[in-house]
């Protein structure tokens, strides 16, 4: 049975979900029906951070562009440009035992591509949730709906891996911000 998080909520993945290795990410929205004159188009982006809070290198940063961590732990399925359909709008999957063991926190960001000359944001934005979900068999170990009205942010953390104790654990965050993407890249890596 699948646990419905609420907002800053954590779950210890090796008691609930003791023999998950290889986890999926899935990730979710619906647009509202707007006139920004635009298609939305929302990107997931994921960091992998050592115990410092920044990215070893700029490989550990997976999005539309880099679509695997050097580790080949993290990958991404690609980019879904429309949001259109049911289910999950993109999927992250991450080979938890192949995580490099410098990585200690894996942080997955949902942006607005180009929102602020579209002039769009996350209150145009509904049903947004994050889920994890053992690839292997499919079930479903928890799940995080959004159900904050986020009306000017245009980025939101939706939810962390992070590794504790040595197990990973997994926490909604639910974090917006009026921010793009660069925000975070320069938040989480220095050259």
């Amino acid at each position: 049975m699948s646990i419905n998080l609420s907002k800053g909520q954590r779950v210890d993945l090796s008691k609930e979900a003791p023999s998950l290795q290889y986890a999926g990410i899935g990730l979710g929205w619906d647009i509202n029906v707007s006139d920004t004159g635009a298609d939305f188009d929302l990107d997931v982006s994921v960091f992998m951070l050592g115990a410092n809070g920044k990215i070893p290198s700029e490989k550990y940063f997976v999005f539309y562009n880099n679509l695997q961590s050097p580790d080949g732990a993290v990958k991404s399925e690609g980019d879904n440009r429309t949001g259109e359909g049911g289910g999950d709008d993109e999927t992250i999957e991450v080979e938890l035992p192949k995580v490099d063991p410098s990585i200690t926190e894996i942080v997955f960001v949902v942006t607005i591509h180009e929102a602020e000359s579209r002039k769009q944001n996350f209150g145009q934005v509904r049903n947004s949730y994050i889920r994890i979900y053992d690839l292997s068999t499919e079930k479903e170990v928890a799940k995080y709906q959004l159900e904050e009205d986020f009306s000017l942010e245009t980025a939101v953390e939706f939810g962390r891996l992070y590794k504790k104790d040595g197990s990973w654990r997994f926490q909604a965050v639910g974090q917006g911000y009026n921010a793009g993407l660069q925000k975070f890249v320069d938040q989480y890596y220095s050259s």
